[in-house]
């Protein structure tokens, strides 16, 4: 049991990570610099993306481009 309890949270915490870079990324890279659209690096984009994957960084982005229509 404790086996597959820290093999989840070790799963949530590189999901997680890897969605923070990559929205990081996206805000600094990708989006122009004074784009409304950038996702904000706050706790509930670390859930969304520990939970979700990359997938919950796409959910971001779209609910945020569909708050800018």
């Amino acid at each position: 049991m404790k086996k597959k309890t820290g093999y989840f949270f070790l799963k949530f915490f590189i999901r997680a990570t890897i969605g923070m870079a990559l929205i990081f990324i996206i805000n600094k890279y990708v989006l122009p610099a004074e784009s409304s659209i950038n996702v904000g690096l706050n706790p509930m984009t670390f859930l969304t993306s520990g939970i979700l994957g990359i997938p919950g960084v796409c959910l971001l982005y779209s609910i945020t481009w569909y708050q800018f229509l």
